[in-house]
């Protein structure tokens, strides 16, 4: 079963508590604080695998927890670090919380951390000084991460297919690659998304067909509203028009109207528009409709085609292929300019906190034992008699 959304809570590990501890040897009195720290909370990980091909898993395990790191012991010894939980998810996972994304694995392999475990607390031994030899007072684990979370998957291909239910999408994905999507006379014949890889002049392009749109998908009407995501990581949309339509110009606007409906951006992708049917159809009514077309986007690129007569097709698929290369050079050049503007961090900000945080308790209550709150910002009178 093909699944491509689902809603999961997400809690990575706390981290352990501080120890508070004294060395206790024979013949060495007053051997001073020996707590040791807590250990770190694991993390909740996300491994992109492309042995995954859906989401259906998460409907039955709603609820992802990494395991807590371990208090820590006398003889400074550290509690042990909790496991760090590993999630396998499809390849083309996103993962948002409250809306925005958080992790998108895109390649076999991407291993990104979705929620970071809670650091562990100092133990007394971090608290000792020339004024404070007995310390007491130790800290609390940090809690880790944890939201809710949407889980997207999104399909990466090169081409998405659009255009209205029985406009030809399937037929033309099953004539040029190796998918056998089902097709029918009649509308929303594909009810998922299906991909194929097809070949051409020894260069392979991976298709994406999605089921077909209608007016008002972008509010939720039909069922490509469902799936439109599929096609935001495609490289350029092939809009594909039926040519036996009665105004081939209004289909195609209304298609167009849809997709900016649902995202500029994609609307803003790379197009090619195909005619399809068109086998023994006079070549009057293909200009009639191509000058429809043309009408709505005078600068858009129109190809007449037939996949069950074979027709037109090879033609299509190469502009496809110069369009996919065109968009991987801009993509490398984007590339480098962003990784130009990297900044080169020189000193860890999170150790520098650490010291700043030791500073604020050189001065305590000796008599009293304490377990102190990292991210409380306690003040000197919190340890006065």
């Amino acid at each position: 079963m093909f699944v491509d959304t689902a809603k999961v809570y997400i809690k990575a590990g706390k981290g352990g508590n501080g120890a508070i501890s004294f060395r206790h040897e024979i013949y060495i009195p007053k051997g001073g604080p020996d707590g040791g720290d807590g250990g770190k909370g694991g993390d909740v990980v996300f491994v992109a695998s492309k042995d995954c091909d859906t989401l259906i898993d998460f409907r039955f395990q709603p609820k992802l927890i990494a395991e807590d790191g371990k208090a820590g012991s006398g003889q400074k010894s550290s509690g042990k670090s909790g496991k760090d939980l590993e999630v396998e998810v499809p390849v083309g996972t996103v993962v948002k919380r409250d809306g925005e994304i958080v992790a998108d694995l895109t390649f076999d392999g991407d291993r990104q951390i979705v929620a970071h475990g809670g650091d562990g607390g100092y133990g007394n031994w971090h608290f000792r000084s020339s004024t404070r030899q007995t310390p007491k007072i130790a800290e609390l684990g940090n809690p880790g991460e944890s939201f809710d979370a949407e889980l997207e998957l999104r399909l990466l291909a090169d081409v998405g297919l659009v255009g209205f239910p029985n406009a030809g999408k399937s037929t033309f994905l099953s004539v040029v690659s190796n998918a056998t999507p089902e097709i029918a006379d009649y509308p929303f014949t594909t009810i998922t998304p299906n991909l194929g890889v097809a070949k051409v002049d020894d260069h392979s392009i991976l298709i994406a067909d999605i089921p077909g749109l209608i007016e008002g998908a972008s509010e939720g009407k039909g069922l490509g509203d469902r799936f439109l995501r599929h096609v935001e990581r495609t490289k350029v949309l092939l809009h594909l028009v039926d040519v036996y339509s009665e105004d081939a110009g209004k289909a195609y606007k209304d298609i167009r109207g849809e997709l900016e409906k649902y995202s500029s951006e994609l609307a803003a992708r790379p197009e090619i528009v195909a005619l399809t049917k068109c086998e023994g159809l006079d070549e009057e009514i293909i200009k009639m409709q191509m000058a429809a077309i043309l009408e709505q986007n005078p600068d858009a690129k129109i190809f007449a085609m037939s996949s069950s007569a074979h027709q037109g097709l090879t033609e299509v698929l190469r502009e496809l292929w110069k369009v996919i290369e065109a968009s991987k050079v801009d993509e490398a050049l984007v590339a480098e300019e962003e990784e130009s503007d990297i900044p080169v961090i020189t000193l860890e900000a999170k150790e520098q906190k650490r010291r700043a945080h030791h500073q604020k308790y050189q001065l305590g209550d000796r008599n009293s034992i304490q377990q102190l709150d990292p991210q409380t910002d306690y003040s000197d009178e919190d340890f006065e008699d």
